[in-house]
């Protein structure tokens, strides 16, 4: 009869796990940092303006390309306080396209969701 005991007490409290939620509320979904969005966003707008990238170094966060002989160079930066800060130049003197910041700097919103 004790063993039954035991055996029924070890069943009870090895039967059943409830695993509660963490406190806040929240649930933690991984995807893509800041940096990873507004990387992606760069070289998409590059891309649909027809952009020919030349060169990418994402550790430093640069971008360079041109369009009918027209450079630009994208540099990616985070910032201290975890924002990003994407900013777009161009320089050349090939045929300088006035619109063609814009209409990266369109294409880069629209692709961040803005």
């Amino acid at each position: 009869m004790k063993t039954i005991i035991i055996l029924l007490l070890i069943a009870l409290m090895t039967g059943c796990t409830y695993y509660q939620a963490a406190p806040g509320g929240g649930y933690y979904a991984p995807g893509s940092s800041k940096f990873d969005q507004s990387w992606s966003a760069v070289n998409g707008a590059l891309l649909e303006q027809a952009v020919q990238i030349i060169d990418q170094n994402r550790g430093a966060g640069i971008v360079q390309g041109i369009h009918n002989g027209t450079e630009v160079t994208v540099n990616v930066d985070t910032q201290t306080d975890g924002s990003v800060r994407v900013q777009f130049d161009t320089s050349g003197a090939g045929n300088h396209d006035r619109t063609l910041i814009d209409r990266i700097h369109n294409s880069y919103e629209t692709r961040m969701g803005r």
